[in-house]
């Protein structure tokens, strides 16, 4: 079992008689629980069947050492493993309980809870005799982590939630006051062109209203799907970046900027296909969209993977984003931050990117600096095609 600092007398050779035993396996064989019994004179451990059981093992595979127990811990568990027993033998406190990871005869860990008391000790106070439980807490672990996920979850989608609502009422407000004004102002005057001048306005704000509409709708139904994962399909990406290299050949050629595809033609990931092509076809299209007129523009699209990942590089060279003003910003819808006039700027594309992403299970982030260029690093949980 534990360590703890001091010679340990040999006055007595304490041990559990065989009634005491037998009345220990009896009420732990019904329980679950396991038995430990530890003589710190002749430094033998009794563990039951149940014990050695939640490892995987039987009495014969198992040496009755502390040892034996301690060596299978797990390593972030270890400090704590032997600090709170030696608080219980220094009487810091007056049971020992804790709860850590064991490695098991198949490879794996399981959690335990482990609870004992020393109940003999010599004339000096040092123990000699210490009994204690193993339980295995495995499930209520997984358990607990699980409503823990929920929860950040559940919290997560609320201020998402919230965001949104806010978004909604404030945009939505906006363009309907614009239009009570302006009809107010239609009805005041009885001049032609002013009329004619509003009738314009209308139309201005109407059209506004229609593309916040459909901004909102799109960010509504990525939010709402909830059988994503049915939809999934083996997606080659270097193919798809092809195709959307060829999609935007006219607007990439007008920019002067390059778009070179250093994908492995093999790279591939199961995955939702539509929302991939509108992952990939928003960041392409941006670099695009924000290339430097002063430089020789490219585009460069790469994949780094290992063992359970696979990230998509797209980086470009164009005119930058200052983080240091709008990294918190960067994914909120609404925002600019190229400081440009470009009537098609309007704050989406990289809200929407983001929110796909998430609902792939991904992440996305960003690497930028004004006048040097600007890299997103998309990753992605591996699966099984």
């Amino acid at each position: 079992m534990k360590i703890f600092g001091g010679n340990i007398s040999t006055k007595k050779n304490v041990k559990p008689n065989e009634e005491e035993r037998n009345i220990y396996k009896v009420g732990f064989k019904i329980s679950n629980i396991g038995l430990w019994d530890w003589n710190t004179v002749t430094n033998k451990v009794f563990y039951s069947d149940e014990s050695l059981k939640i490892l995987g093992y039987h009495s014969k595979q198992f040496k009755n050492l502390p040892e034996e127990w301690d060596k299978r811990v797990h390593p972030d568990d270890k400090d704590s493993y032997f600090n709170v027993f030696n608080q219980h033998i220094n009487g810091e406190l007056e049971t020992y309980e804790n709860e850590y990871r064991v490695l098991c005869k198949d490879g794996s860990y399981k959690w335990i809870l482990d609870t004992g008391k020393v109940i003999q000790r010599d004339e000096t106070g040092k123990p000699q005799r210490i009994v204690g439980t193993h339980k295995d807490i495995t499930e209520t672990k997984k358990n607990e982590n699980l409503l823990k996920n929920n929860i950040q979850l559940i919290t997560s989608q609320n201020k998402r939630l919230h965001n949104f609502t806010h978004i909604v009422s404030h945009n939505l407000k906006t363009h309907i006051g614009n239009l009570k004004n302006i009809l107010e102002f239609y009805e005041d005057t009885n001049n032609t062109n002013e009329k004619e001048e509003l009738i314009t306005h209308l139309k201005t704000i109407s059209n506004s209203l229609t593309n916040t509409i459909v901004d909102l709708n799109d960010i509504i139904s990525i939010k709402s799907k909830t059988d994503i994962n049915d939809l999934y399909e083996v997606v080659n990406l270097y193919n798809y970046v092809e195709n959307i290299t060829e999609s935007l050949e006219v607007e990439s050629s007008k920019a002067n900027v390059t778009i070179h595809n250093a994908l492995r033609k093999d790279d591939a990931i199961k995955t939702n296909a539509s929302y991939i092509e509108s992952i990939l076809y928003n960041i392409i299209s941006n670099g695009i969209k924000y290339a430097d007129p002063n430089k020789n523009s490219r585009i460069g699209i790469q994949s780094v993977h290992s063992k359970d990942e696979i990230k998509i590089l797209i980086s470009d060279n164009g005119i930058g984003i200052d983080l240091s003003k709008f990294e918190n910003k960067l994914f909120e819808m609404y925002q600019t931050f190229h400081g440009t006039d470009r009537e098609d700027s309007r704050g989406v594309g990289l809200y929407i990117t983001k929110t796909q992403i998430e609902a792939l299970g991904g992440k996305i982030e960003v690497e930028s600096s004004l006048g040097e260029g600007t890299a997103f690093i998309i990753t992605f949980k591996k699966t099984k095609a």
